[in-house]
């Protein structure tokens, strides 16, 4: 699709793009563009992996990606930066202002880098595009607090999407400063939105909750997963860090084959503990029982659906606060018929509704995993429940199409009434 230069654009900032491990925003969008919106993204960040997912050169959006270091990229940032002082020096003495307020908070130099990335995007992009009404971040951190100072230096109107890490990590008061500036704010899970509510000073800015969802089409049920036999076949997708709780997968792993079942079990991701996964897994004697294959794109994620019958992901809440919303692979593991286990912790009970749709067992709980692994593979009418529960649940409530839809209609609300960016108003005081 063609959109003509004048039509109102929705500029996205975006900590990296495109990455692999957020393929749900690439697919957002997509479907945006394919719902008519015209779209600019000005991302922090290149791509940290050397391949994408399909959809990515699917996308229209121009792509202009902004000064990643404060010190490295200084002589990017200067200039833009000192032309806008001139141009609009109350607006940016105000942004000044507002970083120091917020490092004063945190005392982090980031604050200044965020504030001169903001400026840099402002007067490099921002002022020269009319046709850029509204602006948005993805991730309630660093990308929002870029978003929100380049709201403060343009006059647009700003909103963002907070997700898990970076809702949970964020100073709270920081994070009460953008709910507040913001004309609204999506996030993906009820759990989260919850949380943000009881942050918001007032009810001015309101918050929304849309689920991620998922190609329906891409993640289809295509092989029959009712029944299974040994050696069962288990898999998690996941990266290698604390909040997906590896250690107590393997742990019960450990637990099932004292018991004597027989398995094979398949971990796709990478990351920093990668060394103590793989250390773990010797400790343990799992070497014959496990393989890691490292990232892998969604197609070979797909051919590993089909053939697993049990889906596993052992989320916990880490020592810093991090933890997931609702995992995409938990979505894509039921569209696909395969049964899933995970934990009760955060939102994961909105797509694992024990019994019902998955089953939920406390974090950090080697026993409960292993007994409830045990039980999905080998009680044949809970898998049917299971696996009839969860495909119907995810085409309720996770297909993306519908959920972009939902973005759009709170995207059009929002960006009906534009400010005027020569007046430099801000729509709300900050």
């Amino acid at each position: 699709m063609i959109h003509p230069s004048s039509s109102p654009t929705l500029g996205y900032i975006l900590k990296g793009y495109p990455r692999i491990s957020e393929t749900f925003i690439s697919n957002e969008i997509l479907l945006l563009e394919r719902l008519g919106f015209r779209m600019r993204l000005f991302p922090m960040r290149h791509p940290r992996e050397d391949f994408c997912h399909d959809s990515v050169h699917d996308i229209q959006a121009q792509v202009d990606y902004l000064p990643t270091e404060l010190l490295l990229d200084f002589p990017r940032l200067l200039l833009p930066n000192i032309f806008l002082a001139v141009k609009r020096p109350q607006l940016f003495i105000k942004g000044l202002r507002l970083a120091d307020k917020r490092f004063q908070r945190t005392g982090k130099p980031a604050t200044f880098k965020h504030l001169f990335q903001a400026g840099f995007l402002c007067y490099k992009h921002l002022l020269k595009d009319p046709s850029i009404t509204h602006i948005h971040g993805h991730f309630a951190h660093s990308p929002t607090s870029v978003t929100m100072f380049a709201a403060l230096l343009s006059g647009l109107p700003f909103s963002f999407t907070a997700h898990a890490k970076d809702i949970y990590t964020s100073n709270p008061e920081q994070l009460k400063e953008k709910i507040r500036l913001a004309e609204f704010v999506a996030t993906c899970t009820e759990y989260n939105q919850r949380y943000l509510e009881g942050l918001r000073t007032d009810q001015s800015t309101p918050i929304y909750c849309i689920y991620h969802g998922i190609d329906l089409k891409l993640f289809s049920q295509t092989s029959d997963h009712s029944r299974c036999n040994p050696p069962y076949r288990l898999l998690t997708v996941a990266r290698m860090t604390e909040k997906k709780g590896l250690p107590t997968i393997y742990k019960a792993l450990k637990l099932l084959k004292d018991r004597g079942l027989v398995f094979q079990h398949t971990l796709i991701g990478d990351g920093d503990d990668r060394e103590a996964v793989t250390t773990l897994i010797d400790e343990l004697s799992l070497s014959k029982y496990c393989s890691c294959l490292g990232t892998r794109t969604h197609t070979e994620v797909l051919k590993q659906f089909e053939k697993s019958d049990l889906f596993v992901l052992g989320c916990e809440i880490a020592k810093n606060g991090d933890r997931d919303g609702i995992p995409n692979v938990l979505v894509e593991s039921l569209a696909m018929g395969v049964p899933a286990l995970s934990t009760t912790v955060s939102a994961v009970p909105e797509i694992l509704l024990n019994d019902q749709t998955g089953i939920t067992v406390p974090p950090s709980n080697p026993e409960a995993m292993a007994d409830g692994i045990q039980r999905i593979l080998t009680d044949t009418d809970l898998r049917k429940t299971l696996i009839e529960g969860g495909h119907a649940h995810t085409r309720q409530h996770f297909n993306n199409y519908e959920r972009t839809r939902q973005l759009a209609a709170v995207f059009t609300k929002h960006m009906a009434a534009a400010p005027d960016r020569n007046t430099g108003a801000l729509p709300k005081s900050s």
